[in-house]
């Protein structure tokens, strides 16, 4: 159902971590930048900007943002709305701006601010979110490349089409009529993000896997797929691209849709469950009654192939702000140690075969201060290739609707997120 007027987004600000507000966009009357100084009140009351609740209710106004590579997009609304659709609209605009300039900074919304704002009149139309879609955004506002601002500054031509691309007006308002490619290929990356806790014992107290679907399409004409999953009962809660079929997906399980040109994520998923990690991590931090400490921490694979390789492996050890007097040696990889953070970082990189990493070290505490009551708790960190930690694989891609037979590509990742392991 459509929004009421009262209840669209009435501003948009671009604002780094320390309050400097980079874009402003207003569609429904403008808001004074005050509200800016509000939520960095809010700000400042966390430990860390990513802790900031993501609505915020002032006397006026409701305050929805996310958080971007130390930048907030703020989105300010007068009346309720619904704050997923507003979260999503800026998930979504996060997406377009690193499409077109790369990742969001406060450095790359600078030097592109005229390309935000263009992006920003396309995707919004009196407060509603209007076109989100990369494919067609591109075919309307071009990419801010060095040869293309040459061409501006010398011309004065705008970025901008004085037409409608095709598809604006088409029934698959995500891709235009008319596409050739020279060779027709599609290729799927799935990556699963893990974050768990792991007790001493080695036991698995929680686990939380969060799967992405990207796809980068380059066929021609108006191609229909068709995609099936191996094990896809394991899918908790998915989301869709607006081009799957979802009554489809709901009664047989099976992805259906018509892909954008160019790269987009087609679905992302969660799934829980006691999973088997691809490494284990064994760690004993003990302290003795006169403050001395011994610290001992074994890491190996749990599986054993030529095809799955353990990389960019560490593991980082966080200690009392009392420490003293650390040495650490690392049979595998190197060790760093901040004195000011009392940080331990032990980077492992690959994971090798002939041998068990371990770092062995001593730590020291001031005698008249008690012992902690608890070891830390260890971050660890990896990635895995040709591995889906939930066993998730495509079955079956199958084209309709065209008589070329495309390449197909499909990758697997499985990457740390924020995986404890308490000591």
């Amino acid at each position: 159902l459509p929004l009421p007027v009262s209840g669209m987004i009435q501003s948009i600000f671009m604002v780094s971590v320390g309050g400097e507000v980079l874009i402003e966009k207003h569609w429904r009357g403008s808001v004074n930048r005050t509200v800016c100084d509000q939520f960095m009140e809010e700000v400042s009351k966390v430990s860390k900007p990513s802790e900031v609740l993501p609505v915020l209710a002032t006397s006026r106004f409701y305050l929805i943002h996310v958080l971007k590579n130390n930048v907030f997009l703020l989105a300010i609304a007068q009346q309720e709305v619904p704050p997923l659709l507003v979260l999503e609209f800026l998930h979504r605009a996060a997406t377009i701006f690193r499409y077109y300039f790369g990742e969001v900074t406060e450095d790359s919304v600078k030097e592109n601010f005229l390309t935000v704002y263009q992006l920003l009149d396309e995707m919004i139309d009196s407060g509603m979110p209007l076109t989100t879609e990369a494919s067609i955004l591109k075919d309307m506002i071009a990419t801010p490349t060095m040869v293309h601002k040459i061409m501006t500054s010398v011309t004065g031509k705008s970025a901008i089409r004085s037409d409608f691309p095709d598809g604006t007006s088409s029934n698959v308002p995500w891709r235009r009529l008319g596409i050739k490619h020279g060779t027709n290929e599609v290729f799927f990356d799935l990556e699963e993000e893990v974050d768990c806790t792991v007790e001493g014992n080695g036991l698995m107290k929680s686990c939380l896997v969060t799967g992405t679907v990207n796809c980068t399409s380059r066929l021609s004409g108006m191609p229909d797929l068709t995609m099936t999953f191996k094990n896809s009962s394991l899918f908790d809660d998915a989301s869709f691209h607006p081009c799957v079929r979802y009554s489809r997906y709901l009664r047989d399980r099976v992805l259906s849709f018509v892909p954008p040109d160019g790269f987009f994520q087609l679905m992302t998923y969660r799934t829980t469950g006691n999973l088997t990690l691809p490494l284990y991590v064994k760690p004993q931090i003990t302290f003795t009654p006169d403050g001395s400490g011994k610290v001992l921490v074994l890491c190996g694979p749990k599986i054993q192939t030529d095809k799955l390789v353990l990389e960019d492996v560490s593991v980082t050890i966080p200690f009392p702000p009392n420490v003293t007097n650390t040495q650490f040696n690392a049979t595998c990889g190197y060790t760093q140690f901040d004195e000011i953070t009392k940080v331990c970082k032990w980077e492992i990189g690959r994971m090798p075969k002939e041998k068990t990493p371990q770092l062995t070290g001593s730590v020291s505490l001031p005698a008249d201060e008690p012992l902690p009551e608890q070891g830390p708790t260890l971050l660890v960190g990896f990635r895995v290739g040709h591995y889906a930690i939930t066993g998730c694989k495509v079955d079956v891609l199958t084209l309709h609707n065209e008589k070329y037979r495309p390449y197909k590509g499909i990758r697997y990742l499985t990457k740390a997120g924020v995986c404890e392991f308490r000591s």
